[in-house]
């Protein structure tokens, strides 16, 4: 629960990146002598910049950055002016729902900007913004980029030094069965059931219950994943909310300590998001409960009124994914388990490579993707793993895929340690290794594997006992074991008891 792996401290430093950036942001916003409105939308305009923008390349991610106020700020504008008129408002909102998903099949362009377009009418319900306040809005938010964008470009270029990782592709799909597609009509419908149940339980915060709906579709491809994923954010809601009658209302609003409480909260969402949904929504209840204290609304029953809305969006998103174009659990995590294979087999080819003398071939990238798909097969299995699964058999074999998995990347991450040391060297065994992991993917993934025997042939050997000779065999040979493991797991009924490994 409270430790993840974090490879180059990447997740600490881009937490605090964005602790940097929002700050700045707020404090060009209050420089500038805006109102507390617009610089709250300039700190959420950066977080959104910040924590949403995640293209592969430097240059993608900074014209991402500058394309986000085109899709932004024209639905900021429209939101303003619909606040009296409620059905006009839901349909507009729906569209922008519609759209917001749909544009996920440009990848993480497409994704960010959809966010960024929802998130500005949800900041004009969240703020009550009218039209009157649009212009300083708007002057938040670009000096909130500008300064964002200042600290991630030109301060801290993390990305310049570490390329991130392209995030996993979609699972493929054509027509309605195309995730994209499936899930703006699941998201809509999700959004449309929150509007309407949530404004029966408040004409004021209603629009709660639809922020939680919209963001239970992002990052999930099937019904058990989307389901849990809104069982996690009632549970960081409800523990948020908590801290929040603990924290947030004796503060009163005070500024100092107030600002201070949502800088630690910024650092939370960003360091938690990975690996745990439900310690992220803590954060973000806890700083959405600080910002209405600056606001002088926050009481116990806004609060209480804070779950009621979530309970409503999470329903909202059962049942859109549950009768708007199912996609099961079991289909998901299939496809996503044998790409993860595929990148297992990538990256012990590439690590092969590099130790039989090739000074280009690079193992990093491949492993930093594998741990990206690792994340994707644990939240298509966390349907299967959760303590309140009644399917017994199928939780041990998801257990067991699971940590199987596990030490393939442990070795794998290994493997690519002892690539990267100038010291090791390539010795004839490693062929013979290598060859066997190869086999044993192939195994698994029929169509995943490509022989690279070939390309070790011929290397220079070493002495038996050479250093990085023999680490190398001890990562390979833990990798060989790991994947004929877990032959017994993916090769077997999902629905049969579970037998022990030979």
């Amino acid at each position: 629960m409270f430790t993840a792996p974090d490879p180059g401290r990447l997740r600490l430093r881009t937490s605090t990146r964005a602790v940097l950036g929002v700050g700045l942001s707020v404090a060009a916003a209050e420089l500038a002598g805006l109102s507390l409105v617009a610089s709250i939308t300039g700190g959420l305009a950066a977080l959104l910049a910040l924590f949403t923008v995640t293209d592969a390349t430097v240059r993608r991610q900074a014209v991402t950055t500058a394309l986000l106020p085109l899709a932004g700020f024209p639905v900021l504008a429209l939101a303003t002016v619909l606040h009296g008129q409620p059905l006009l408002r839901a349909a507009v909102w729906l569209a922008v729902v519609f759209c917001g998903v749909y544009a996920r099949r440009w990848g993480p362009r497409g994704h960010a900007l959809g966010i960024f377009a929802f998130m500005m009418f949800f900041v004009t319900q969240f703020l009550h913004a009218v039209p009157a306040q649009l212009p300083e809005l708007y002057g938040a938010g670009a000096l909130a980029l500008a300064a964002s964008s200042a600290v991630r470009f030109g301060l801290w270029p993390i990305e310049r030094r570490t390329p991130p990782p392209a995030p996993p592709a979609p699972l493929p799909g054509t027509g309605l069965a195309r995730p994209t597609t499936r899930q703006a009509f699941q998201a809509t419908a999700a959004c449309g059931f929150a509007i309407a149940a949530g404004q029966l339980i408040s004409d004021e915060r209603w629009y709660w219950a639809v922020g939680t709906a919209w963001w239970i579709f992002v990052n999930t491809a099937s019904r058990g994943e989307t389901l849990v994923r809104g069982f996690r954010r009632v549970v960081g809601t409800v523990v948020g909310i908590a801290a929040g009658l603990l924290i947030a209302i004796p503060l009163g609003g005070a500024p100092a300590p107030t600002a201070a409480l949502v800088a630690v909260c910024v650092f939370g969402i960003f360091y938690t998001a990975a690996p745990s949904y439900s310690w992220m929504m803590f954060f973000v209840t806890v700083m959405a409960g600080l910002l209405y204290g600056l606001l002088g609304v926050l009481h116990p029953g806004l609060l209480l009124l804070r779950f009621e809305e979530t309970a409503v969006g999470a329903l909202g998103a059962a049942l859109g994914v549950a009768l708007v174009l199912p996609v099961t659990t079991h289909a998901a995590t299939n496809a996503w388990i044998e790409r993860a294979l595929s990148c297992v087999h990538g990256c012990t080819a590439a690590a092969a490579r590099r130790l039989a003398g090739d000074e280009q071939a690079d193992p990093a990238p491949l492993a930093a993707e594998l741990e990206l798909l690792l994340g994707r097969v644990r939240l298509a299995l966390a349907p299967l793993v959760h303590p309140l699964s009644p399917l017994r058999a199928r939780k041990a074999r998801a257990r067991q895929v699971i940590a199987l998995l596990d030490d393939c990347a442990r070795e794998v991450r290994g493997l690519v340690q002892v690539a990267g040391d100038p010291d090791a060297s390539h010795d004839a065994r490693l062929a013979a290794a290598c060859h066997r992991v190869e086999e044993a993917v192939h195994a698994l993934v029929p169509s995943g594997a490509r022989s690279f025997a070939t390309r070790t042939a011929g290397a220079p050997a070493l002495p038996p006992h050479h250093p990085g000779a023999e680490a190398a065999l001890s990562h390979l040979h833990g990798l060989e074991r790991a994947l004929t493991e877990l032959s017994t797991p993916l090769r077997t009924s999902p629905r049969a008891p579970l037998a022990p490994a030979a």
